[in-house]
């Protein structure tokens, strides 16, 4: 079956940065569309950043310019680089995956879900 396990959360002071990095097994990534989402207490959980299979990418507005998303298909793993981390960037972020690809991959309905790794930027 397919499992993704996130990994790299923490706290962080405001402008500082952190990796979240997302392990797949049971599913190639290099034909699906995989993503980063959040969710914040008391909000809707947002997509935040997502990779194709072609490896173009797509990100949040109140994200652009400050987070890259990045996958190693050899190692089947996915990356979120968040730089300039707000306090609003609190979250719990979860990796993504869906078997599709070849559109826009933040507006897909994704059916397999990591754990979920919290983010804390104070």
């Amino acid at each position: 079956h397919v499992q993704l396990v996130e990994s790299g959360g923490g706290s962080v002071q405001a402008g500082g940065s952190l990796v979240l990095s997302c392990e797949v097994s049971g599913r190639d990534i290099d034909t699906a569309c995989v993503a980063w989402f959040r969710q914040a207490p008391g909000k809707e959980r947002e997509g935040v950043a997502a990779i194709d299979s072609d490896g173009s990418t797509s990100y949040a507005d109140s994200v652009k310019g400050r987070f890259v998303i990045s996958k190693d298909n050899a190692k089947n793993t996915m990356n979120l680089q968040m730089n300039n981390l707000k306090p609003d960037d609190t979250a719990m972020y979860y990796c993504a995956g869906v078997r599709r690809f070849g559109g826009d991959c933040l507006a897909y309905d994704y059916n397999y879900w990591g754990q979920g790794t919290q983010v804390t930027v104070s």
